[in-house]
């Protein structure tokens, strides 16, 4: 018996749902960083798979969804693994994390998109100047690691 995948509407509804509550580090709706992501990732050409993944990319890791649940869910291996490999674990050094994501089909443009949005001068300059530089220190550490350019 085949499942009927989950459209990309309904993986974006879910997100949505899953992350309602949350708030950014400038106190937005989280679900505009997963919006952004996933636009852009459409706009580099990403694919349906990679799309649903960006939509999802922190679900597990900010506990919005479980990873039993990602586990069941009606996706496809492939946007599980994404979603997997961009999945920060307690206490993994930041190589070992780009290795992953390096190595996992389709991650690379979904967190490539999450950093270009994380990075966005417009987004930083609302937070306090300890902050903006700690993360602009941290994202352009994770950009070299994933051998992109700066």
């Amino acid at each position: 018996m085949t499942r009927t995948l989950l459209t990309l509407a309904e993986v974006e509804a879910l997100a949505r749902e899953a992350h309602a509550a949350q708030t950014d580090k400038a106190g937005r709706p989280y679900t505009e960083h997963l919006h952004a992501v996933a636009e852009g990732v459409r706009d580099s050409g990403g694919d349906d798979e990679q799309i649903a993944a960006a939509w999802l990319h922190d679900a597990v890791e900010d506990d919005a969804l479980s990873e039993e649940w990602l586990t069941e869910a009606a996706l496809t291996n492939r946007t599980k693994a994404i979603v997997l490999a961009l999945t920060k674990r307690e206490g993994e050094p930041p190589e070992s994390y780009a290795k992953r994501i390096r190595t996992t089909p389709g991650a690379l443009l979904v967190k490539a998109s999450d950093l270009a949005h994380n990075a966005d001068p417009a987004r930083l300059a609302v937070l306090d100047e300890h902050t903006r530089a700690r993360l602009t220190k941290k994202y352009a550490s994770m950009r070299a690691l994933l051998g992109l350019a700066p």
